[in-house]
């Protein structure tokens, strides 16, 4: 199969920030003459088909959600439903085993790509298929997280999380004590089917035929090996899968406010489609971007308890802002928002997704991360690449304050500091890199060379 064009099947977890991640993969084989049967939701799909940019080859194949007690009537992403049920989203689908196995046999793929539905390797293998974890968490994530070395089957404490497993490579990867308490919590909980969500991982990462990265050897190789290592598994890089830039341009009521200001004057804010702060830490984090005296773009879901986004600003805060200040609780389109020339500072919860998206532009990195791999993918940014300042929390409770937001954005804002200079100098670095115009098609090349080598 060398110079042949193949068929992948993919089934990612049932959320957007996976779903799309796994659409920019698809775009980048399908450009590349590969054929992709694409599973989701069925209602999912009407979301997701604009950013199709080869329909010809890569087909959308609904799967309808069966429905588990406990779970509302018609919920399907993990954006339809709060955390706490996010378990049950599992249950309902691995419940679609067998019409995925029936879908399989039709179509023959040559290789599935999945990432949290753990049965899909013995299935494939009984189909002659080659399965695929294709991770868009990082590898830093998954090794300090997932790896055998952690010996999970005695449990996992959040003490055990101060320390990286054995032989894990050296990084700037540590831990405070409320986010290892949060992610032994996290990892250990019951998810879907009477399955934690460490064994989930681990029995994936063990039965698959190879694990995929989006990432680079440059940025994240040590933490790859680790894995390759642990798991007897071939990793594949799949380069930076950097999101095409967006044909469409800002709606006017965005335009409009962002051209006020001037170049890289301008704070924006975003923590993805499903964090949801708590109310004291929202009004915090906005008062914290009040202090800098710079305008500000916020984008967030209403905090805990309140109804709208503008029942939950502090007493007084909208008419102070007025004219340089909008807090917007609906969607806006971010990678528009981050090219526009006026942005100069991005506030991020350090999803992959954003990460990516923001890597790639001009605006300066201040990192908030909400939970979960957010946490290391921080560490790995202001640490590893030293790209991104992150706001200081309280060790023991995690909880920041408006000076702690105030001080973290001033660092990026003030030329003459030392921190500062070094995180732009890093990001220019940095984005040079992952837009050289071989690097993407390179490392796209080898991905598929590998996948062949597969079968």
């Amino acid at each position: 199969m060398a110079d042949k064009t193949f068929h992948v099947a993919m089934y990612p977890w049932f959320a957007l920030g996976h779903i799309t991640p796994f659409l920019h993969m698809a775009n980048k084989l399908a450009a590349r003459g590969h054929r992709i049967s694409f599973f989701l939701p069925a209602g999912t799909l009407r979301k997701v088909e604009a950013f199709n940019l080869h329909p010809h080859l890569i087909t959308f194949i609904p799967v309808i959600v069966p429905h588990v007690q406990g779970l509302p009537l018609g919920a399907e992403t993990t954006n339809d439903v709060p955390p706490p049920l996010h378990p049950l989203l599992m249950t309902a689908m691995d419940l679609t085993e067998p019409g995925i196995e029936a879908s399989l046999r039709e179509l023959k793929p040559h290789f599935v790509f999945f990432d949290f539905t753990c049965w899909l390797p013995a299935l494939a293998r009984k189909l002659g298929i080659k399965s695929v974890v294709y991770c868009i968490v990082s590898a830093g994530t998954v090794g300090y997280l997932f790896t055998p070395a952690r010996k999970i089957s005695r449990g996992l404490t959040g003490l055990d999380l101060l320390q990286p497993p054995q032989g894990f490579p050296s990084s700037s990867i540590k831990l405070h004590a409320h986010e290892a308490r949060g992610l032994a919590a996290g990892t250990t909980m019951e998810y879907g089917s009477g399955t934690s969500f460490i064994d989930r991982h681990l029995r994936s990462l063990s039965e698959c035929d190879a694990i995929g990265f989006k990432t680079c050897k440059e940025i994240e190789g040590p933490y790859c090996e680790y894995i390759e290592n642990q798991f007897e598994r071939p990793v594949l890089y799949a380069g930076p899968v950097v999101p095409e830039p967006p044909k469409t341009v800002l709606e006017e009521r965005w335009e409009k406010f962002l051209s006020k200001f001037e170049a890289k004057s301008m704070i924006f804010c975003a923590f993805g489609s499903e964090c949801v702060l708590k109310m004291d830490q929202f009004q915090e984090l906005v008062l914290g971007l009040e202090l800098t005296g710079l305008p500000f773009l916020v984008a967030l879901k209403p905090p805990m308890g309140a109804e709208t986004i503008e029942s939950a600003l502090p007493e007084g805060f909208q008419e102070r802002v007025t004219g340089r200040g909008l807090v917007n609780g609906g969607w806006v389109p971010q990678q528009l928002i981050l090219r526009h020339p006026s942005v100069g500072y991005f506030v991020t919860h350090c999803g992959s997704g954003s990460l990516a998206e923001a890597m790639v532009n001009d605006c300066q990195l201040v990192l908030l991360p909400h939970a979960g791999d957010q946490i290391i993918n921080a560490r790995l940014m202001a640490g590893d690449l030293r790209i991104g300042v992150e706001v200081e929390k309280c060790e023991e409770d995690g909880l920041f304050t408006k000076d702690d937001v105030y001080k973290a954005v001033k660092s990026v804002m003030d030329h003459d500091n030392e921190l500062g200079k070094e995180t732009r100098a890093n990001h220019a670095k940095w984005k040079e890199f992952l837009l050289a115009p071989e690097l993407e098609a390179s490392y796209m090349d080898d991905f598929v060379m590998k996948l062949n080598a597969l079968v």
